[in-house]
């Protein structure tokens, strides 16, 4: 039991608060939605399918330094490949009656992040194509999955401005995934990973993560401003000051010393941008969208 508690630890359940603001924006754009099934595809992905992506990805790094979410991660038991193959079929089971086509793309979901770790694969040696893969399915994917589990048709979740709306999603996260890394190199590069941060170099990440949520932001202000939704500009521009601020003179300490590149600045960075942005779709849900109990 003490292996499963281990195993159950480097799942990082926890962790996956970060990626919750695709779910708060794929919700934000709907004019109505069912809370209840709101609630399932929620719990589905942020206690399930997150977690055995988290945990498969541990298996195969054995990290022996700090990971997201674990300053001092413990050390990686079979019992993890155990609890990741339970939270995989409880996922895919679960999704499916909610729909069987959120089912299939959840599944799609976790064979891809699988690939990312696994050493037959391992996408994570390859910087552009890791990139690619990881920001499209944690972006623009995870996005209209989440509709598709809302209950939406393929074509509703293909139509303007959705598709425009799932791009954000993406450079949002091209923006945050480097960042992720930076304070990994020496462990990535003596096993062998050349991630993309790796490559960019420690100033290069922090310009890399600026342009693409530069980007990001100014395509969805635009989409808000073309369709009238003044409002959402303001909430997202108030509630994402405390990121502007943080990651600025985050960026200028650590082009001045690269030690401020670190784990415990990387968290912060995680914490206060995935609170503000999802705050801010949030808000933009309460006052956009009627949800039906």
């Amino acid at each position: 039991m003490a292996n499963y508690r281990s195993a159950l630890i480097l799942m990082r359940i926890p962790f996956s608060v970060y990626l919750m603001p695709v779910f708060w924006f794929a919700l934000s754009t709907l004019h109505s939605f069912d809370l209840w099934r709101a609630a399932a595809v929620f719990l589905i992905l942020h206690l399930l399918a997150y977690p055995a992506s988290n945990g498969y990805n541990s298996y195969y790094d054995r990290d022996e330094g700090s990971i997201g979410g674990l300053e001092r991660p413990p050390q990686v038991t079979r019992e993890l490949m155990h609890l990741v193959l339970l939270f995989d079929i409880l996922a895919i089971a679960f999704a499916s009656i909610l729909s069987p086509l959120f089912g299939a793309l959840l599944a799609l979901y976790l064979l891809i992040s699988k690939a990312y770790s696994y050493e037959g694969i391992r996408l994570k040696k390859y910087p552009v194509l890791s990139t690619f893969v990881v920001t499209f399915f944690q972006g623009a994917f995870t996005y209209g999955m989440v509709q598709v589990g809302l209950g939406l048709a393929i074509s509703q979740v293909l139509q303007q401005p959705n598709t425009w709306y799932a791009l954000v999603s993406t450079l949002f996260l091209c923006g945050s995934y480097p960042l992720t890394q930076i304070y990994q190199h020496q462990e990535d590069a003596a096993r062998g990973d050349k991630t993309l941060s790796l490559l960019l170099g420690i100033r290069g990440t922090y310009i890399f993560a600026a342009a693409s949520l530069l980007s990001g932001t100014a395509i969805l202000l635009w989409l808000y401003f073309s369709s009238t939704q003044f409002h959402n500009i303001f909430i997202f521009l108030v509630c994402t000051m405390p990121i502007l601020y943080f990651f600025s003179g985050w960026a200028i300490r650590a082009f001045k010393d690269n030690s401020a590149a670190n784990y415990s600045n990387t968290m912060q960075m995680n914490k206060i941008s995935s609170v503000c942005i999802s705050l801010a779709f949030i808000l933009m849900t309460f006052f956009n969208a009627t949800p039906k109990v």
